[in-house]
């Protein structure tokens, strides 16, 4: 088949973002660019955890790691801000092995000159720990991530003979300004958006706790689409259906998977390799 419009598949079609807000850009502008109306309500405000004193410990101890692993452009960000603060150069990082979850989280560490010298095939944790279960025996681990993040790289990483620190380099919270828009939103059959994206799993447990207890007209023909399995998981987890799962864990992969189930047949989709990985 074809589509309506090949330049604007999605045109007509509304996309509720609800990404931090310094991050939803590169998404919504996607989107835009394929003919979607995005919406950008924030389910998740990132913020500077408690303390950087477990962080900072951690930095000024480099030496005695062998693996450091981030596992988000977030937490690439506050690890180089803590290293500014804390003079320490680029140098004391040179004797590291490096680990990524994803190319966004890739792209982050190459842009401070860093290498990397492990990215899984997928981008979750499990994979993650199928790349480096033979590596790191009798290793020492630095694990940097967000304050509430599930912890199956630490916990495995442990069982094949690695010593894990794991550190918090930021935390996720609820942006209560967002209550008031969504639940208006969602209760305006004529502004209700037609896909609803989700990128992790916070995300999803955001998007729940603040649109409360919706009734059943409030999500009616509402799709909700999954960045991967963990996210897809989370959604079902909280009784809400998944319509969309991307099958390549990134942003390009999620936008792909919202184009193709606009449409009853998987093909011909348009070209969306120039899409933003993440």
């Amino acid at each position: 088949m074809s589509f309506p419009n090949e330049n604007h598949p999605l045109a007509g079609t509304r996309i509720l973002v609800g990404r931090a807000r310094h991050q939803a850009g590169s998404l919504s502008s996607s989107l835009r660019g394929l003919g979607a109306r995005v919406i950008e309500i924030p389910f998740i405000e990132i913020r500077n955890p408690q303390s950087f004193a477990p962080m900072d410990a951690a930095l000024k101890n480099l030496k005695s790691y062998d693996w450091l692993i981030l596992t988000s452009a977030n937490g690439v960000e506050a690890m180089w801000e803590r290293l500014r603060k804390l003079r320490i150069t680029r140098r004391h990082l040179g004797h590291l092995q490096i680990a990524a979850i994803g190319p966004a989280t890739k792209r982050a560490i190459v842009k401070h000159g860093l290498k990397v010298k492990m990215v899984p095939e997928e981008y979750v944790a499990e994979s993650v720990v199928k790349g480096l279960k033979d590596k790191i025996n009798g290793k020492r681990v630095l694990l940097i991530r967000a304050k509430v993040a599930r912890d199956v790289i630490p916990d495995s990483l442990r069982q094949a003979g690695a010593e894990v620190d794991v550190v918090e380099a930021y935390e996720t919270v609820v942006p209560e300004k967002s209550k008031p828009r969504l639940r208006a939103l969602m209760r305006d059959k004529s502004r209700r958006p037609h896909v609803v994206t989700f990128t992790s799993s916070s995300t999803v447990k955001n998007f729940a706790e603040l649109l409360g207890s919706p009734n059943a007209a409030t999500l009616k023909d509402v799709q909700f689409a999954s960045i991967g399995p963990v996210t897809s998981a989370t959604l079902r987890e909280l009784g809400l259906p998944v319509s969309i799962e991307a099958r390549e864990f990134t942003m390009g992969g999620l936008i792909r998977a919202i184009v193709l189930a606009r449409y009853a047949e998987p093909n011909p989709a348009p070209d969306l390799s120039h899409q933003n990985r993440s």
